[in-house]
């Protein structure tokens, strides 16, 4: 394999690593009126992994609302949410400018290919640590709930991969 090669293969593996990053970390954004409307994953009636099927389904939306929540857990799991969108305010704005760098690599018509990969080298790094940061959001929320609504969140899950698994089967044939 040539370097261009090389290079252009580590650019778009950069790349969509940078998408699916900057996707998850727009839809766990909540905006200043989140305590009067919620956040925007709850508008739009879902966590990120409730499509995609890793298993992160509803700990915003729809399948966390069927386990019967008491009124304390519902409280205490606003508050890790909230929490964890100060602290990791300052994640999300240094994931934006970069991204907005990015898209300055490529303004007035030249592709600035080093700077681009500097740009995307440096926003993986960001992405990984907001991933991991997601993952503590997750662990907390589910340090809430009883032994019974961790039974019943995993019970969903699987209906809902069973379900998306036959969704796709059907595409194929």
């Amino acid at each position: 394999m040539n370097k261009g090669r090389i290079k252009t293969v580590a650019i778009a593996t950069l790349s969509a690593i940078a998408l699916a990053a900057s996707i998850a970390v727009a839809q766990t954004v909540t905006t200043d009126q989140g305590t009067q409307q919620g956040t925007r994953t709850e508008r739009r009636g879902g966590f990120r992994g409730e499509h995609k099927g890793h298993g992160w389904g509803g700990m915003r939306g729809g399948i966390f609302k069927q386990l019967n929540l008491t009124e304390d857990q519902q409280t205490k799991i606003k508050q890790i949410r909230e929490s964890f969108a100060t602290q990791n305010k300052p994640l999300r704005d240094q994931l934006h400018a970069k991204r907005q760098e990015l898209r300055q690599a490529s303004e007035g018509g030249t592709f600035n290919e080093a700077l681009a990969t500097q740009k995307l080298t440096e926003m993986a790094s960001l992405q990984a640590k907001m991933m991991g940061e997601e993952f503590k959001l997750h662990q907390e929320m589910l340090s809430v709930l009883t032994a019974e609504q961790k039974a019943q969140l995993e019970q969903s899950k699987a209906q809902f991969k069973a379900r998306r698994g036959g969704m796709r089967n059907h595409d194929e044939q």
